[in-house]
């Protein structure tokens, strides 16, 4: 029995999933702003990932939602698009950042 997805896993498991070779001469910052848990925010410079806890005082793109609709995401449960759509995901910034996450981040 695997042990169940966490915000905490994710946060700390992001960089190892990361996939520079999509990075190319990429310099963003995502932050995941979580409306019951603890904000994060993914910094992605020169090909490497950092993840870390609390608000960026100047992201790129911010993702509002609520953290099992982040985890249905991130574990493939749910796609983006369709969180998106059901009103369950909300991104301020530049929004076609949101598309490249799948790309960024291997399963």
């Amino acid at each position: 029995m695997t042990a169940p997805v966490t915000l905490d896993k994710i946060v700390q498991k992001l960089p190892e999933k990361f996939n520079p070779a999509q990075a190319e001469s990429l310099n963003v910052t995502y932050q995941f702003n979580l409306s019951d848990a603890e904000n994060f925010y993914i910094r992605i410079r020169e090909k490497h990932c950092e993840t870390e806890y609390g608000s960026h005082t100047d992201p790129d793109i911010t993702l509002i939602m609520d953290e099992a609709t982040l985890i249905r995401i991130m574990t493939g449960e749910q796609d983006g698009m369709s969180a998106f759509m059901k009103g369950q995901l909300r991104a301020e910034g530049n929004v076609m950042l949101a598309t490249r996450l799948g790309k960024l981040f291997g399963r």
